[in-house]
């Protein structure tokens, strides 16, 4: 029996985003199922769209594995009884007030119609790398802290208008961005594998980090885990690295500055 479940509403931000959790959680002696209900770069309005024509559009992937499964929300809210539900909002228009409404209400008041036990989060998502090439990187003038001021300003407005806590992974990463070894504009090592996805071991790692302390009250410092994933098996992390990460993913859940 699971001791929590977790299902995120989302994107390929929530497919990096969720990668992890599972193995984080069962390090630190917690059962946790974790579902992303995955369509790649899908506005708020298109998941509207989707759930007034209970469309069966979603990859279901579980604890980090993609399936086959294609599942509708309706269908994903009946499955179990989520404790935590985090509903999307794709990085290319998080910085942009307008696009959050009226969509971010209703598929957020259609989800705790469905699911009124279940506690409601939204993530807040990262900046680009200073060098992407994503296409929608113009929107910001290509500016990693236009973007990151941008989407804190949109995210905070919502969170406060829902009434939803934030997940702060864009604060966290935006922090880990200046300490090293992750000075990527000094020649360090950037968290994006792509210029805007995050890195498979480091980035997707501080995800995970970040849901499991925010969501599950987790003090991730205390959870001895190594991330290893298939997509990238050769490289093993730098445990010093991890600690970086670790300390900033507390701080910054517990109130600290980003």
């Amino acid at each position: 029996m699971n001791d929590f479940n977790i299902l995120a509403i989302g994107n390929s931000f929530s497919t990096d985003s969720t990668h992890y959790i599972h193995q984080i959680a069962e390090a630190g002696g917690v059962e946790v199922k974790v579902v992303n209900l995955y369509i790649g770069g899908c506005p708020l309005e298109r998941h509207w769209q989707n759930i007034q024509a209970d469309a069966a559009a979603y990859r279901y992937e579980l604890n980090g594995i993609p399936t086959e499964r294609m599942i509708s929300i309706r269908e994903a809210l009946e499955e179990e009884n989520w404790v935590f539900i985090v509903p999307p909002q794709p990085s290319h228009d998080s910085g942009l007030p307008e696009t959050y409404r009226p969509y971010a209400r209703l598929v957020t008041d259609y989800v705790r119609n469905h699911c009124p036990k279940a506690r409601l989060y939204l993530q807040k998502t990262w900046a680009y790398e200073i060098d992407s090439n994503h296409p929608e990187f113009s929107r910001y003038h290509k500016d990693q802290a236009e973007m990151y001021r941008r989407l804190s300003e949109a995210y905070e407005g919502i969170a406060r208008e829902l009434e939803l806590p934030l997940i702060p992974s864009g604060d966290i990463i935006q922090e880990v961005r200046g300490l090293p070894p992750f000075r990527y504009q000094e020649g360090g090592r950037s968290l994006c594998r792509d210029g805007y996805h995050m890195d498979y071991l480091y980035g997707r790692y501080l995800l995970g980090a970040a849901w499991v302390e925010a969501l599950l009250q987790k003090d991730i410092r205390s959870i001895d885990y190594l991330p290893q994933t298939p997509l990238v098996p050769v490289e093993a992390p730098d445990p010093a690295a991890l600690q970086v990460i670790r300390e900033t993913v507390h701080k910054i859940c517990h109130g600290g500055d980003a």
